[in-house]
């Protein structure tokens, strides 16, 4: 309904037709969209009922239906960490976690609104000011809610788009990328919770070694079990992500289809694999991953690998784990037991949780979006074209 009063389309009839100011006869298409747009945004879809998504005016008209679909997106995600707090029968965990996790989610804004709001150097150079980034993005929306909508649809594994991720500035690339690669900020619908209780059994398990305490969580002891089946979880994305990465990347010119080359490229290639094993949909796109036929051959086949990694096995291990749980001996707290709903504890797992996801993916986000950025401040950016069989290889002029 709010997305009717704002001007979203709500129809079953076929498409209209119009004659523009040229005499000429178009042909606009149309239909059931905010009712489309509501089930995407709220469920996490990502799929547009057009091809520009919510970029396009009909699905997102004006920025009152930005904020409602932005707000949509991080929702249920943001509310099922209260839940847990809920169910886990201890409030202020669940409110010491999601204030963590809202921590981390303004700083990714902040990083990629102030690359955005910057803008590119170069084209600063040409035109004697100072002037935002707006390549790729609607002007309704500006570079400010184009970063934000950006963080939030990677964080929450969405893939709905506003903008073109591939014209963000690196630092817009570094958080939508770190975003992909933690997974927890806010994470899907109950996957960010998931991650989320792995990456707090972590943190006990290190803390009760680091100071002597026996780790307990929820009232169960944690064990070698517990460790092995949470390892397998975390393990498990940069493997789906990392090894096709590396095969593609080692094989540029045939496998590829890079559309941007040097840093940049890296980050489409990586980008593509952390979405799909995320869960996510969005892409840089930019990459030849439907035409030609060698590429797009690979890119479907190497992708369905990230997808099914990425999420079944996840989906095994943590049953296995809620099982291990829930047949263990509840153990009562006594003065040795480690308190997990402090603010040390919580500070002590956002370390955990920085350390662990940044550190994985490092070498990927220190050859992508860091290198690239330093690239452009340092004005020496060549747009060389990779030699590959696809036109898309070869950047336009």
């Amino acid at each position: 309904m709010l997305l009717l009063i704002s001007g979203v389309p709500e129809t079953l009839g076929g498409s209209a037709v119009a004659t523009t100011l040229e005499g000429s006869t178009q042909v606009i298409a149309r239909g059931p969209v905010a009712h489309f747009e509501s089930i995407k945004q709220l469920g996490e879809n990502g799929g547009g009922f057009f091809a520009m998504n919510s970029a396009h005016p009909l699905e997102n008209p004006n920025p009152f239906t930005n904020l409602v679909e932005t707000l949509a997106m991080v929702s249920i995600p943001a509310a099922l960490i209260h839940t847990y707090g809920i169910f886990a029968n201890n409030k202020k965990q669940g409110w010491l976690i999601f204030w963590m996790v809202f921590g981390i989610y303004v700083v990714l804004i902040s990083i990629a609104a102030i690359g955005e709001y910057q803008g590119n150097p170069q084209i600063n150079n040409l035109l004697g000011s100072a002037q935002p980034n707006l390549e790729g993005k609607e002007v309704r929306f500006g570079w400010a809610e184009t970063a934000l909508w950006a963080v939030t649809t990677t964080g929450t594994m969405c893939g709905a788009v506003n903008g073109m991720h591939d014209s963000l500035m690196p630092p817009g690339g570094f958080a939508t990328l770190f975003n992909l690669f933690l997974q927890i900020v806010w994470g899907g619908q109950g996957t960010g919770t998931a991650y989320l209780f792995v990456y707090l059994i972590l943190s006990v398990f290190l803390t009760g070694l680091m100071v002597g305490r026996t780790p307990e969580f929820l009232g169960r002891k944690i064990e070698k079990r517990e460790i092995v089946l949470a390892s397998v979880v975390l393990l498990i994305h940069p493997i789906a992500v990392l090894i096709p990465g590396a095969i593609t990347l080692a094989f540029t010119n045939s496998l590829s289809g890079i559309s941007n080359p040097g840093f940049h490229g890296i980050s489409q290639v990586m980008y593509e694999y952390a979405s799909a094993a995320a869960n996510n949909g969005s892409g840089f796109e930019g990459l030849a991953d439907s035409q030609p036929i060698s590429t797009g051959l690979w890119w479907n086949l190497s992708t369905c690998f990230s997808l099914l990694m990425g999420r079944y096995v996840p989906i095994v291990a943590l049953l296995l784990l809620a099982d291990s749980m829930t047949n263990k001996q509840p153990v009562p707290e006594t003065t040795g037991t480690l308190r997990t709903d402090s603010v040390l504890f919580t500070s002590v797992t956002a370390g955990v949780i920085l350390i662990l996801g940044a550190l994985t993916f490092f070498p990927v986000l220190a050859l992508g979006p860091i290198a690239e950025g330093y690239e452009i401040s340092s004005g020496q950016f060549e747009p060389t074209p990779i030699t590959s069989p696809s036109p898309l290889a070869t950047p336009s002029p």
